[in-house]
Protein backbone atom coordinates (compact mmCIF):
# COMPACT_ATOMS: atom_id res chain seq x y z
CA UNK A 1 0.00 0.00 0.00
CA UNK A 2 3.04 2.26 0.47
CA UNK A 3 3.96 2.74 -3.15
CA UNK A 4 -0.01 4.68 -3.51
CA UNK A 5 2.23 7.57 -1.88
CA UNK A 6 5.50 8.51 -2.31
CA UNK A 7 8.05 6.27 -0.54
CA UNK A 8 11.79 6.86 0.58
CA UNK A 9 12.53 3.49 -1.31
CA UNK A 10 10.94 1.43 -3.69
CA UNK A 11 11.38 -2.22 -3.76
CA UNK A 12 15.02 -4.39 -4.18
CA UNK A 13 14.37 -4.87 -8.02
CA UNK A 14 13.89 -1.26 -8.38
CA UNK A 15 17.67 -1.02 -6.81
CA UNK A 16 18.57 -3.68 -9.23
CA UNK A 17 17.33 -1.95 -12.28
CA UNK A 18 19.80 1.43 -11.10
CA UNK A 19 22.56 -1.27 -11.63
CA UNK A 20 21.66 -2.41 -15.37
CA UNK A 21 20.73 0.85 -16.41
CA UNK A 22 23.96 2.80 -14.96
CA UNK A 23 25.80 0.16 -17.20
CA UNK A 24 26.05 -0.40 -20.83
CA UNK A 25 25.85 -3.82 -22.26
CA UNK A 26 24.10 -5.13 -19.51
CA UNK A 27 20.49 -6.14 -20.07
CA UNK A 28 18.28 -7.28 -17.07
CA UNK A 29 15.20 -10.05 -17.53
CA UNK A 30 12.82 -9.05 -15.02
CA UNK A 31 10.01 -11.52 -13.77
CA UNK A 32 7.27 -9.43 -13.02
CA UNK A 33 3.52 -8.58 -13.91
CA UNK A 34 2.81 -6.08 -16.35
CA UNK A 35 1.69 -3.90 -13.19
CA UNK A 36 5.54 -3.76 -12.36
CA UNK A 37 6.73 -2.06 -15.64
CA UNK A 38 5.92 1.40 -13.82
CA UNK A 39 9.48 1.12 -12.90
CA UNK A 40 10.46 2.14 -16.13
CA UNK A 41 8.91 6.29 -15.28
CA UNK A 42 11.70 6.49 -12.86
CA UNK A 43 14.36 6.54 -15.47
CA UNK A 44 12.42 8.74 -18.65
CA UNK A 45 10.62 10.76 -16.81
CA UNK A 46 12.51 11.86 -13.16
CA UNK A 47 16.22 10.99 -14.66
CA UNK A 48 15.10 12.32 -18.14
CA UNK A 49 17.05 9.65 -20.26
CA UNK A 50 16.06 9.42 -23.58
CA UNK A 51 16.08 5.93 -23.58
CA UNK A 52 14.43 3.49 -21.82
CA UNK A 53 16.26 1.24 -19.15
CA UNK A 54 17.69 -2.01 -20.49
CA UNK A 55 14.74 -4.15 -18.82
CA UNK A 56 12.77 -6.97 -20.39
CA UNK A 57 9.59 -7.65 -18.39
CA UNK A 58 7.69 -11.52 -18.91
CA UNK A 59 4.48 -9.65 -18.06
CA UNK A 60 2.79 -12.41 -16.88
CA UNK A 61 -0.98 -12.18 -16.45
CA UNK A 62 -3.54 -13.98 -13.96
CA UNK A 63 -4.40 -16.64 -16.91
CA UNK A 64 -0.71 -17.38 -16.81
CA UNK A 65 -0.58 -18.68 -13.50
CA UNK A 66 -1.94 -21.81 -14.14
CA UNK A 67 0.18 -22.89 -17.04
CA UNK A 68 3.95 -22.59 -17.48
CA UNK A 69 5.09 -19.09 -16.13
CA UNK A 70 8.71 -20.80 -15.71
CA UNK A 71 8.50 -21.17 -20.10
CA UNK A 72 7.85 -17.16 -19.85
CA UNK A 73 10.63 -16.62 -17.99
CA UNK A 74 12.91 -18.81 -20.37
CA UNK A 75 11.45 -17.44 -23.43
CA UNK A 76 12.17 -13.99 -22.29
CA UNK A 77 15.75 -14.58 -21.60
CA UNK A 78 16.54 -16.00 -24.70
CA UNK A 79 14.59 -13.11 -27.00
CA UNK A 80 16.63 -10.47 -24.67
CA UNK A 81 19.83 -12.06 -25.73
CA UNK A 82 18.57 -12.57 -29.75
CA UNK A 83 17.43 -8.66 -29.60
CA UNK A 84 19.31 -6.43 -27.89
CA UNK A 85 22.75 -8.82 -27.67
CA UNK A 86 23.78 -7.75 -24.46
CA UNK A 87 27.47 -8.36 -23.22
CA UNK A 88 25.92 -9.67 -19.40
CA UNK A 89 22.26 -10.78 -18.25
CA UNK A 90 20.59 -9.90 -14.61
CA UNK A 91 18.01 -12.14 -14.13
CA UNK A 92 15.22 -11.58 -10.85
CA UNK A 93 11.66 -11.11 -10.05
CA UNK A 94 9.76 -8.48 -9.00
CA UNK A 95 7.86 -8.35 -5.70
CA UNK A 96 4.68 -9.43 -7.39
CA UNK A 97 6.86 -12.52 -8.89
CA UNK A 98 8.28 -13.36 -6.05
CA UNK A 99 5.23 -14.98 -4.84
CA UNK A 100 5.26 -17.66 -7.57
CA UNK A 101 8.45 -18.91 -6.62
CA UNK A 102 9.85 -19.97 -10.11
CA UNK A 103 13.56 -18.79 -8.90
CA UNK A 104 14.02 -17.24 -11.94
CA UNK A 105 17.71 -17.58 -11.55
CA UNK A 106 18.06 -20.78 -10.94
CA UNK A 107 15.89 -21.39 -14.46
CA UNK A 108 18.31 -18.71 -16.44
CA UNK A 109 21.94 -20.31 -15.55
CA UNK A 110 20.42 -23.85 -16.33
CA UNK A 111 19.85 -22.85 -19.86
CA UNK A 112 23.29 -22.05 -21.17
CA UNK A 113 23.11 -18.94 -22.81
CA UNK A 114 25.78 -17.98 -24.71
CA UNK A 115 26.66 -14.81 -22.42
CA UNK A 116 27.55 -14.88 -18.28
CA UNK A 117 24.22 -14.84 -16.53
CA UNK A 118 23.93 -12.96 -12.88
CA UNK A 119 21.31 -14.10 -10.98
CA UNK A 120 19.63 -12.22 -7.69
CA UNK A 121 17.60 -13.11 -5.32
CA UNK A 122 16.45 -10.45 -3.82
CA UNK A 123 13.82 -10.10 -0.58
CA UNK A 124 11.61 -8.41 -1.80
CA UNK A 125 9.41 -8.13 1.31
CA UNK A 126 12.39 -7.49 3.91
CA UNK A 127 14.58 -5.29 2.01
CA UNK A 128 14.57 -2.14 -0.11
CA UNK A 129 15.77 -0.81 -3.29
CA UNK A 130 19.04 0.45 -2.03
CA UNK A 131 19.65 -3.14 -0.88
CA UNK A 132 18.11 -4.49 -3.97
CA UNK A 133 21.21 -1.89 -5.67
CA UNK A 134 24.19 -2.96 -3.43
CA UNK A 135 23.32 -6.74 -3.67
CA UNK A 136 23.33 -6.52 -7.00
CA UNK A 137 26.59 -4.59 -7.63
CA UNK A 138 28.04 -7.10 -4.83
CA UNK A 139 26.63 -10.21 -6.94
CA UNK A 140 28.46 -8.93 -10.38
CA UNK A 141 31.44 -7.81 -8.91
CA UNK A 142 31.75 -11.04 -7.08
CA UNK A 143 30.80 -13.56 -10.57
CA UNK A 144 32.89 -11.30 -13.24
CA UNK A 145 36.32 -9.64 -11.50
CA UNK A 146 39.26 -11.37 -12.00
CA UNK A 147 42.57 -10.89 -10.99
CA UNK A 148 44.84 -8.72 -12.63
CA UNK A 149 48.40 -7.01 -12.86
CA UNK A 150 48.68 -3.63 -11.86
CA UNK A 151 50.78 -0.42 -13.19
CA UNK A 152 53.17 1.11 -11.79
CA UNK A 153 51.50 4.30 -11.69
CA UNK A 154 48.39 3.96 -8.89
CA UNK A 155 44.93 4.35 -9.76
CA UNK A 156 42.08 3.31 -8.23
CA UNK A 157 37.51 2.59 -8.66
CA UNK A 158 35.19 4.32 -8.49
CA UNK A 159 32.48 2.37 -6.36
CA UNK A 160 28.71 3.30 -6.31
CA UNK A 161 27.26 5.70 -8.97
CA UNK A 162 24.12 4.73 -10.26
CA UNK A 163 21.14 5.79 -12.18
CA UNK A 164 18.87 7.66 -10.41
CA UNK A 165 21.51 8.66 -8.04
CA UNK A 166 21.21 11.99 -6.47
CA UNK A 167 24.19 13.86 -8.72
CA UNK A 168 26.24 10.96 -9.20
CA UNK A 169 27.72 11.53 -12.67
CA UNK A 170 29.01 15.02 -11.54
CA UNK A 171 30.18 13.75 -8.26
CA UNK A 172 32.37 10.85 -10.75
CA UNK A 173 33.81 13.67 -12.82
CA UNK A 174 34.41 15.97 -9.66
CA UNK A 175 36.43 12.76 -7.91
CA UNK A 176 38.22 12.38 -10.98
CA UNK A 177 39.54 15.64 -11.16
CA UNK A 178 40.62 15.71 -7.64
CA UNK A 179 42.31 12.44 -7.62
CA UNK A 180 43.77 13.40 -11.26
CA UNK A 181 45.99 16.49 -9.27
CA UNK A 182 47.25 14.01 -6.84
CA UNK A 183 47.96 11.72 -10.05
CA UNK A 184 46.06 9.08 -9.49
CA UNK A 185 44.46 7.35 -12.51
CA UNK A 186 41.09 6.10 -12.85
CA UNK A 187 40.97 2.29 -13.47
CA UNK A 188 37.19 2.02 -13.38
CA UNK A 189 33.88 3.50 -12.92
CA UNK A 190 31.08 1.03 -11.54
CA UNK A 191 28.41 1.14 -12.31
CA UNK A 192 28.27 4.59 -13.84
CA UNK A 193 28.51 3.54 -17.57
CA UNK A 194 31.06 0.59 -17.30
CA UNK A 195 30.83 -2.45 -19.40
CA UNK A 196 31.49 -6.03 -18.73
CA UNK A 197 35.51 -5.45 -19.53
CA UNK A 198 35.31 -2.84 -16.68
CA UNK A 199 33.99 -5.28 -14.58
CA UNK A 200 36.41 -7.76 -15.14
CA UNK A 201 39.42 -5.48 -14.84
CA UNK A 202 38.12 -3.73 -11.42
CA UNK A 203 41.29 -6.28 -9.57
CA UNK A 204 43.93 -3.90 -11.50
CA UNK A 205 43.84 -1.02 -9.32
CA UNK A 206 45.26 -0.43 -6.20
CA UNK A 207 42.65 0.76 -3.73
CA UNK A 208 38.77 1.86 -4.07
CA UNK A 209 37.02 4.64 -3.63
CA UNK A 210 33.70 3.99 -2.28
CA UNK A 211 31.48 7.04 -3.40
CA UNK A 212 28.17 5.77 -1.53
CA UNK A 213 27.83 2.93 0.71
CA UNK A 214 24.27 2.66 0.35
CA UNK A 215 25.10 1.30 -3.12
CA UNK A 216 28.43 -0.27 -2.96
CA UNK A 217 30.05 -0.76 0.44
CA UNK A 218 29.64 -5.33 0.02
CA UNK A 219 31.33 -4.98 -3.24
CA UNK A 220 34.14 -2.85 -1.51
CA UNK A 221 34.38 -5.21 1.19
CA UNK A 222 34.66 -7.92 -1.22
CA UNK A 223 37.41 -6.61 -3.49
CA UNK A 224 39.02 -5.83 -0.17
CA UNK A 225 39.10 -9.35 0.66
CA UNK A 226 39.41 -11.00 -2.78
CA UNK A 227 42.25 -8.47 -4.28
CA UNK A 228 43.54 -6.98 -1.68
CA UNK A 229 42.08 -3.29 -2.63
CA UNK A 230 41.68 -1.00 0.48
CA UNK A 231 39.04 1.19 0.36
CA UNK A 232 38.58 4.73 1.59
CA UNK A 233 36.07 5.45 4.63
CA UNK A 234 35.12 9.11 4.51
CA UNK A 235 32.82 10.36 2.05
CA UNK A 236 34.23 14.15 0.56
CA UNK A 237 31.24 15.60 0.69
CA UNK A 238 31.65 19.19 2.33
CA UNK A 239 34.81 20.73 2.68
CA UNK A 240 35.92 19.70 6.03
CA UNK A 241 34.90 15.92 4.90
CA UNK A 242 37.19 16.53 1.02
CA UNK A 243 39.94 17.73 3.24
CA UNK A 244 39.46 13.92 5.61
CA UNK A 245 39.29 12.61 2.49
CA UNK A 246 42.37 13.99 0.66
CA UNK A 247 44.59 12.61 3.80
CA UNK A 248 43.16 9.39 3.68
CA UNK A 249 44.20 8.99 0.12
CA UNK A 250 47.53 10.21 1.24
CA UNK A 251 47.50 7.95 4.00
CA UNK A 252 46.56 4.98 1.03
CA UNK A 253 49.26 6.24 -1.55
CA UNK A 254 51.75 7.71 0.05
CA UNK A 255 51.42 10.51 -2.63
CA UNK A 256 51.29 14.00 -1.25
CA UNK A 257 48.10 16.26 -0.86
CA UNK A 258 48.38 18.31 -4.32
CA UNK A 259 44.79 19.97 -5.06
CA UNK A 260 43.58 23.38 -6.31
CA UNK A 261 41.74 24.80 -3.33
CA UNK A 262 41.23 27.97 -5.20
CA UNK A 263 38.06 26.93 -6.69
CA UNK A 264 36.67 26.80 -3.19
CA UNK A 265 34.47 29.86 -2.55
CA UNK A 266 33.34 29.17 1.00
CA UNK A 267 35.60 30.72 2.96
CA UNK A 268 34.20 34.61 2.21
CA UNK A 269 31.31 33.17 3.58
CA UNK A 270 32.86 33.74 7.28
CA UNK A 271 33.93 36.97 6.37
CA UNK A 272 30.71 38.30 5.20
CA UNK A 273 27.92 39.81 7.10
CA UNK A 274 25.01 37.21 6.19
CA UNK A 275 27.12 35.09 8.35
CA UNK A 276 26.29 36.48 11.29
CA UNK A 277 22.54 37.09 10.42
CA UNK A 278 22.18 33.17 9.46
CA UNK A 279 24.80 32.04 12.14
CA UNK A 280 22.47 30.00 14.56
CA UNK A 281 19.77 29.15 12.65
CA UNK A 282 17.44 26.09 13.82
CA UNK A 283 17.70 23.39 10.81
CA UNK A 284 16.27 19.83 10.46
CA UNK A 285 18.32 16.74 8.54
CA UNK A 286 16.79 14.18 6.98
CA UNK A 287 17.34 11.75 3.77
CA UNK A 288 19.86 8.70 3.27
CA UNK A 289 22.40 8.00 5.91
CA UNK A 290 25.24 9.14 4.00
CA UNK A 291 24.12 12.65 2.72
CA UNK A 292 22.24 13.04 6.51
CA UNK A 293 25.41 12.87 7.91
CA UNK A 294 27.27 14.95 5.79
CA UNK A 295 24.89 17.60 5.65
CA UNK A 296 24.74 17.55 9.08
CA UNK A 297 28.42 18.05 9.80
CA UNK A 298 28.30 20.66 7.19
CA UNK A 299 25.55 22.93 8.86
CA UNK A 300 27.09 22.77 12.30
CA UNK A 301 30.79 23.01 11.44
CA UNK A 302 31.26 25.08 8.17
CA UNK A 303 28.13 26.95 8.46
CA UNK A 304 27.41 27.43 12.06
CA UNK A 305 24.13 26.13 12.03
CA UNK A 306 22.03 24.37 14.99
CA UNK A 307 21.29 21.02 13.98
CA UNK A 308 17.79 20.15 15.90
CA UNK A 309 16.94 16.88 14.23
CA UNK A 310 19.04 14.04 11.48
CA UNK A 311 17.40 11.17 10.21
CA UNK A 312 17.92 8.64 7.51
CA UNK A 313 15.36 6.40 6.05
CA UNK A 314 17.35 3.29 5.22
CA UNK A 315 17.93 1.12 8.60
CA UNK A 316 21.47 -0.13 7.22
CA UNK A 317 22.98 3.46 8.25
CA UNK A 318 20.96 3.58 10.98
CA UNK A 319 23.76 2.59 13.57
CA UNK A 320 26.52 5.50 11.35
CA UNK A 321 23.81 7.85 12.02
CA UNK A 322 22.29 7.26 15.81
CA UNK A 323 25.89 7.56 16.67
CA UNK A 324 26.63 10.84 15.05
CA UNK A 325 22.94 12.40 16.12
CA UNK A 326 24.69 11.67 19.85
CA UNK A 327 27.31 13.30 19.20
CA UNK A 328 24.97 16.38 17.94
CA UNK A 329 22.83 16.08 21.00
CA UNK A 330 19.74 15.41 19.25
CA UNK A 331 17.73 12.01 18.92
CA UNK A 332 18.49 10.08 16.12
CA UNK A 333 15.35 8.95 13.46
CA UNK A 334 15.45 6.11 11.50
CA UNK A 335 11.90 5.34 9.56
CA UNK A 336 10.42 5.24 6.29
CA UNK A 337 7.32 6.81 7.16
CA UNK A 338 7.24 10.27 6.06
CA UNK A 339 4.22 11.43 8.58
CA UNK A 340 6.55 10.66 11.36
CA UNK A 341 9.24 13.16 9.84
CA UNK A 342 6.73 15.63 9.53
CA UNK A 343 5.59 15.33 13.25
CA UNK A 344 9.26 15.60 14.21
CA UNK A 345 9.25 18.52 12.27
CA UNK A 346 6.38 20.05 13.71
CA UNK A 347 7.46 19.42 17.05
CA UNK A 348 11.43 20.85 16.33
CA UNK A 349 10.16 24.21 14.46
CA UNK A 350 12.99 24.30 12.46
CA UNK A 351 14.24 27.36 10.19
CA UNK A 352 15.63 25.44 7.48
CA UNK A 353 14.78 21.77 6.80
CA UNK A 354 17.48 19.85 4.83
CA UNK A 355 15.46 16.47 3.17
CA UNK A 356 14.87 15.01 0.42
CA UNK A 357 11.75 15.47 -2.19
CA UNK A 358 9.03 14.29 0.42
CA UNK A 359 10.39 16.95 3.03
CA UNK A 360 9.95 19.70 0.09
CA UNK A 361 5.94 19.19 0.24
CA UNK A 362 6.06 18.80 3.85
CA UNK A 363 8.13 21.98 3.88
CA UNK A 364 5.60 23.88 1.24
CA UNK A 365 2.57 22.81 3.68
CA UNK A 366 4.29 24.36 6.90
CA UNK A 367 5.73 27.60 5.17
CA UNK A 368 9.44 26.32 5.97
CA UNK A 369 12.73 27.23 4.25
CA UNK A 370 13.60 24.19 2.57
CA UNK A 371 16.72 22.42 0.39
CA UNK A 372 16.92 18.80 -1.36
CA UNK A 373 20.25 17.66 -0.42
CA UNK A 374 19.50 13.74 -1.28
CA UNK A 375 17.69 10.80 -2.89
CA UNK A 376 14.48 10.65 -3.25
CA UNK A 377 14.73 13.25 -6.19
CA UNK A 378 12.62 14.91 -8.39
CA UNK A 379 13.19 16.27 -12.16
CA UNK A 380 14.31 19.50 -11.24
CA UNK A 381 17.14 17.76 -8.94
CA UNK A 382 18.94 16.45 -12.18
CA UNK A 383 20.05 19.77 -13.34
CA UNK A 384 21.68 19.91 -17.12
CA UNK A 385 24.70 22.66 -15.39
CA UNK A 386 27.40 20.79 -13.75
CA UNK A 387 26.56 20.71 -9.97
CA UNK A 388 28.16 17.92 -7.90
CA UNK A 389 27.90 17.44 -4.08
CA UNK A 390 31.43 16.20 -3.19
CA UNK A 391 34.63 17.73 -3.41
CA UNK A 392 35.12 21.38 -3.45
CA UNK A 393 33.21 21.98 -6.63
CA UNK A 394 30.35 20.48 -4.76
CA UNK A 395 30.73 22.39 -1.73
CA UNK A 396 30.39 25.63 -3.45
CA UNK A 397 26.89 23.91 -4.61
CA UNK A 398 25.95 22.91 -1.08
CA UNK A 399 26.66 26.53 0.33
CA UNK A 400 24.50 27.50 -2.75
CA UNK A 401 21.81 25.10 -2.06
CA UNK A 402 21.70 25.73 1.53
CA UNK A 403 21.68 29.28 2.18
CA UNK A 404 19.69 30.51 -0.99
CA UNK A 405 16.23 29.36 0.97
CA UNK A 406 17.20 31.71 3.84
CA UNK A 407 18.75 34.60 1.96
CA UNK A 408 14.94 34.34 -0.03
CA UNK A 409 13.57 35.50 2.75
CA UNK A 410 15.35 38.37 3.21
CA UNK A 411 13.28 39.32 0.22
CA UNK A 412 9.70 38.40 1.40
CA UNK A 413 10.72 40.91 4.46
CA UNK A 414 11.48 43.81 1.98
CA UNK A 415 8.50 43.01 0.22
CA UNK A 416 6.14 44.08 3.22
CA UNK A 417 8.31 47.22 3.76
CA UNK A 418 6.78 48.53 0.13
CA UNK A 419 3.37 46.81 0.22
CA UNK A 420 1.68 49.79 -1.11
CA UNK A 421 3.73 49.36 -3.95
CA UNK A 422 1.39 48.36 -7.44
CA UNK A 423 4.27 45.88 -7.90
CA UNK A 424 4.74 45.21 -4.25
CA UNK A 425 1.51 44.90 -2.36
CA UNK A 426 0.20 41.79 -0.10
CA UNK A 427 -2.05 40.55 -3.51
CA UNK A 428 1.36 40.18 -5.41
CA UNK A 429 2.90 37.53 -3.35
CA UNK A 430 6.04 36.82 -3.12
CA UNK A 431 7.77 37.09 -6.46
CA UNK A 432 8.77 33.57 -6.28
CA UNK A 433 5.35 31.71 -5.76
CA UNK A 434 4.15 33.48 -9.06
CA UNK A 435 0.93 33.30 -10.29
CA UNK A 436 0.33 30.98 -7.20
CA UNK A 437 0.25 33.83 -4.80
CA UNK A 438 -2.31 33.88 -2.35
CA UNK A 439 -4.44 36.56 -1.78
CA UNK A 440 -4.42 38.40 1.16
CA UNK A 441 -7.26 37.82 3.88
CA UNK A 442 -9.86 40.54 4.64
CA UNK A 443 -12.15 41.01 7.54
CA UNK A 444 -10.60 39.37 10.34
CA UNK A 445 -12.79 38.17 12.79
CA UNK A 446 -11.42 37.96 16.22
CA UNK A 447 -11.41 34.94 18.04
CA UNK A 448 -14.45 34.48 20.39
CA UNK A 449 -14.50 32.07 23.47
CA UNK A 450 -16.15 29.07 21.64
CA UNK A 451 -13.71 28.90 18.83
CA UNK A 452 -10.98 28.59 21.80
CA UNK A 453 -9.91 24.71 21.35
CA UNK A 454 -9.03 22.55 24.64
CA UNK A 455 -5.79 23.77 26.36
CA UNK A 456 -5.16 20.72 28.04
CA UNK A 457 -1.33 20.92 27.00
CA UNK A 458 -1.03 24.69 28.28
CA UNK A 459 -0.01 25.85 24.88
CA UNK A 460 -1.45 29.26 23.93
CA UNK A 461 -3.96 29.79 21.31
CA UNK A 462 -3.25 32.55 18.36
CA UNK A 463 -5.90 34.84 16.93
CA UNK A 464 -5.60 35.26 13.55
CA UNK A 465 -4.73 38.96 13.39
CA UNK A 466 -1.90 37.54 15.24
CA UNK A 467 -0.85 34.81 13.23
CA UNK A 468 -1.48 37.36 10.49
CA UNK A 469 0.93 39.73 12.02
CA UNK A 470 3.34 36.56 12.71
CA UNK A 471 3.77 36.13 8.96
CA UNK A 472 4.97 39.51 8.14
CA UNK A 473 8.27 38.33 9.93
CA UNK A 474 10.99 36.99 7.84
CA UNK A 475 10.49 33.33 7.93
CA UNK A 476 14.06 32.79 9.07
CA UNK A 477 13.66 34.36 12.21
CA UNK A 478 9.53 33.47 12.61
CA UNK A 479 9.94 30.47 14.51
CA UNK A 480 12.17 32.08 17.15
CA UNK A 481 9.56 34.97 17.52
CA UNK A 482 6.82 32.27 18.04
CA UNK A 483 8.55 30.33 21.09
CA UNK A 484 9.17 34.07 22.52
CA UNK A 485 5.61 35.04 22.01
CA UNK A 486 4.12 32.08 23.85
CA UNK A 487 6.88 31.41 26.20
CA UNK A 488 6.18 35.37 27.22
CA UNK A 489 2.11 34.47 27.38
CA UNK A 490 2.90 31.40 29.38
CA UNK A 491 4.73 32.94 31.92
CA UNK A 492 1.65 35.71 32.39
CA UNK A 493 -1.01 32.90 32.38
CA UNK A 494 -2.03 34.19 28.41
CA UNK A 495 -4.06 31.95 26.68
CA UNK A 496 -4.91 33.64 23.99
CA UNK A 497 -2.51 35.62 22.31
CA UNK A 498 -3.21 38.72 20.28
CA UNK A 499 -1.31 41.04 17.72
CA UNK A 500 -0.68 43.29 21.07
CA UNK A 501 0.86 40.19 23.08
CA UNK A 502 2.83 39.78 20.19
CA UNK A 503 4.36 43.36 20.26
CA UNK A 504 4.29 42.83 24.15
CA UNK A 505 6.31 40.03 23.44
CA UNK A 506 8.58 41.84 21.10
CA UNK A 507 9.37 44.48 23.05
CA UNK A 508 10.27 42.59 26.27
CA UNK A 509 12.89 40.21 24.75
CA UNK A 510 14.08 43.43 23.04
CA UNK A 511 15.24 44.80 26.48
Amino acid sequence: MKLAMWTYEGPPHVGAMRIATAMKGVHYVLHAPQGDTYADLLFTMIERRDHRPPVTYTTFQARDLGADTAQLLQDACRDAVERFQPDALLVGASCTAELIQDDPGGLAEGMNLSIPVVPLELPSYQRKENFGADETLFQMVKRLAKPCPRDEQISCNLLGPTALGFRHRDDVAELTKLLGEMGIKINAVMPLNARLQDVERLGAAHFNVLMYPETAESAARYLERAFDQPFTKNIPIGVGATEDFLAEISTLTGLPVTVDRSRLRLPWWSRSVDSTYLTGKRVFIFGDATHACAMARIARDELGFQVVGLGCYNREGARKLRQLAEEFGVKGLVTDDHLEVEEAIVELVPELILGTQMERHIAKRLGTACAVVSAPVHVQDFPARFAPQMGFEGANVIFDTVIHPLVMGLEEHLLTMFREDFEFHDAAGPSHHGAKASKPIDNLMPMDEANVPNLGDGAPVWHQDAEQELKKIPFFVRGKARRNTEEYARERGVVEISRETLYDAKAHYAR
